[in-house]
């Protein structure tokens, strides 16, 4: 009768586990109930093993998610990155910024310039990296193709909203900004963009050319 009783509690366990939406606690409560009645744990450090099991397991699932949708280029990585071959960033440095805790919270900008292929895709998208894993949440875009993207949300009246929906993110990561193209249309969702963002929430942006000549990008002097 005992063990019929025990089956009729974990079946009465696992559908309110479900129906808690407790999937953590769900795929481990057996093996903890095991060890912890072998072992004869209090039930408050039964308790507390099971959340902290599910506390990590929702963590792990929201960086799984998060990495999804910060579709950053694969295989970037800061160990990958040849810091050799940029003398003026050592590795200090790109990990301190990869934990983000002072400059993202300051919704600080972080500018890369260089040559092409020089490297700076790699870097940021390796930053980006890591602060998802450290639990930021991260977008990257070549920044041709968000412009164009808002150009159409202008077009349909909900300019405002798109870029509203972008405060979501900790980090937006402009690749290639001097690609676009320098039309009035172009530049005015940039900015707009850019202005709706500062000092609220950060920027990473890579760019063939030093910040000195970003006129070439906004032809008006008061936008650059």
């Amino acid at each position: 009768m005992t063990g019929i009783a025990t089956s009729v509690d974990a079946a009465r366990v696992e559908l309110l586990l479900n129906e808690l939406r407790l999937p953590g606690v769900k795929a481990i409560w057996p093996k903890l109930a095991a060890q912890s009645d072998k072992e004869g744990w209090p039930a408050a450090r039964f308790l507390a093993a099971l959340a902290e099991h599910e506390a990590a397991d929702r963590t792990r699932r929201r960086i799984e998610r998060h990495m999804v949708e910060a579709r950053l280029p694969a295989g970037k990585t800061l160990a990958t990155f040849d810091f050799e071959s940029v003398p003026m960033l050592s590795k200090a440095q790109a990990m301190a910024l990869a934990a983000g805790d002072a400059w993202l919270k300051a919704g600080a900008n972080l500018l890369l310039f260089g040559p092409p292929g020089g490297g700076k895709t790699h870097l940021g998208t390796a930053i980006g990296l890591a602060l998802v894993e450290n639990g930021w949440r991260v977008l990257f875009a070549r920044t041709t193709d968000l412009v164009q993207r808002l150009q159409v949300a202008r077009r349909e009246l909900a300019l405002e909203s798109a870029i509203a929906k972008l405060d979501r993110y900790d980090l937006l990561i402009l690749d290639d900004i001097t690609y676009v193209s320098k039309d009035q249309p172009e530049t005015s969702v940039l900015f707009e963009l850019i202005a709706a963002r500062y000092e609220r929430r950060s920027l990473l942006i890579t760019a063939n050319q030093p910040f000195g000549e970003w006129g070439r990008i906004f032809p008006e002097p008061m936008t650059s």
